[in-house]
């Protein structure tokens, strides 16, 4: 083995004829490092935005939830909430009820969902960090306040500390026999927004957060709840802490962790990210083929070398191993170098922000973050790339013949 790689790194820094060689090697390590290059930064913009989209919903999506099988609205035994509380791991629990409404303020009009929360609900949702404008918590009061989000407050003309900026809110009364009294038909509750948060639109034009007290009684369901929503510690298992609450709840009850409440939206995020991968393998097993050319050619200038090493008793596997190694090493020359140039890019992206994002978001340029499965994924790639890109010409060197020998 050490016979071949000296061999092999001696073609790749020994100089060559008067050729196309070593043009053509030149220019399929630079392709290969591009493509390496794009893998990182691309791969690196992908977590960042995973990372960012994960954070984001945290502000409404749980650790760990649990609603009924059946129906909507539900109220849990006090035995089975004390046992709840016992479980290890469990760091906070939060009741919570929410449907959809219709909103009424200024005139205008909009259909949204109203989530009734108690006062520990940052505690197990992190809503806190994207509160935009005013009070981060809801109060109760004569005139209970709530949370609305950006969009919201903009369609709807919403200020804050505005005691003339009120919010009706209407929900259907299924409680009434509409045919004798239909100006019943609606439950109403007045608002004062004094909080405003910014996550993202689809939280923004959705929301509104209000006491959990108010909004039972506006569902005409008192002592019920939607869901409860439960955090954890650090470190813990949630498939555990999961199993231990459908075991303690039974099959009337469906606990879903984060993931489960969002499955749709991680698998998009995770097949985007094998999709490019691909798209970018197919670049890199185009630009080998420079590398399959250049290597055919090198056996071709090297055949009186061929016929020397196997005079003196080299065997084929031999000859294999030394362009094997040789396509190896401009593979992995031209990925190392667009490796170090991808994570140069990224940690300049994270350091002075140099793509910037058009449009209103909460972040101003794209976000990053590497991880070392990333640069070992690419790595293995490049090798495996380099390896079919040899193959052949490595074949073809164990039947070159040199004709000055065979001649004399």
């Amino acid at each position: 083995m050490l016979l071949i790689f000296q061999l092999a790194w001696r073609y790749l820094r020994g100089k060559r004829g008067a050729n196309i060689v070593p043009i053509l090697s030149r220019i399929s390590m630079v392709a290969i490092g591009v493509g390496s290059c794009a893998m990182i930064v691309l791969f690196s913009i992908f977590n960042g935005f995973e990372h960012l989209i994960k954070d984001l919903y945290k502000a409404f999506y749980p650790e760990l939830k649990i609603t009924v099988a059946k129906g909507k609205f539900f109220a849990l035994e006090s035995e089975k909430f004390e046992g709840l509380q016992k479980i290890s791991g469990i760091t906070a629990i939060t009741k919570v009820i929410e449907d959809n409404v219709l909103l009424n303020a200024h005139d205008e009009q909009q259909v949204a969902t109203l989530k009734g929360i108690e006062r520990n609900y940052q505690k197990v949702n992190h809503l806190k960090p994207y509160i935009y404008k005013g009070a981060d918590s809801v109060l109760e009061s004569p005139i209970p306040t709530a949370i609305i989000g950006l969009q919201t407050a903009n369609h709807l003309g919403i200020e804050i500390n505005n005691v003339f900026s009120r919010l009706s809110i209407y929900y259907p009364n299924a409680a009434e026999n509409l045919a004798l009294n239909p100006q019943s038909a609606f439950q109403n509750l007045q608002l004062q927004p004094e909080g405003i948060f910014r996550i993202q639109d689809e939280f923004d034009s959705k929301y509104i957060l209000a006491p959990i007290k108010q909004v039972q009684e506006l569902f005409l369901q008192p002592g019920k709840y939607s869901s409860i929503e439960i955090a954890v510690t650090n470190g813990t298992n949630h498939e555990k802490v999961k199993q231990q609450l459908q075991q303690l709840l039974g099959k009337n009850y469906v606990v879903a962790t984060r993931y489960e409440q969002n499955k749709t939206l991680y698998m998009v995020m995770k097949t985007e990210k094998w999709a490019v991968y691909g798209i970018l393998v197919l670049v890199l097993l185009i630009a080998s083929f420079n590398m399959v050319g250049a290597l055919t050619l090198l056996v071709l200038e090297k055949q009186k070398d061929i016929a020397i090493l196997k005079a003196m008793g080299a065997q084929n596997k031999t000859i294999r191993g030394v362009f094997i190694s040789e396509g190896v090493l401009w593979a992995a020359m031209g990925g190392g170098i667009g490796v170090i140039f991808g994570a140069l890019f990224c940690l300049g992206q994270e350091k002075f922000h140099w793509i910037k994002l058009q449009g209103a978001f909460i972040i101003e340029s794209y976000p990053v973050a590497m991880q070392w499965s990333d640069f070992v994924l690419v790595g293995i790639t490049v090798v495996i790339v380099g390896l079919l890109a040899s193959w052949y010409p490595a074949m073809r060197a164990t039947q070159a013949k040199d004709p000055s020998l065979k001649s004399t």
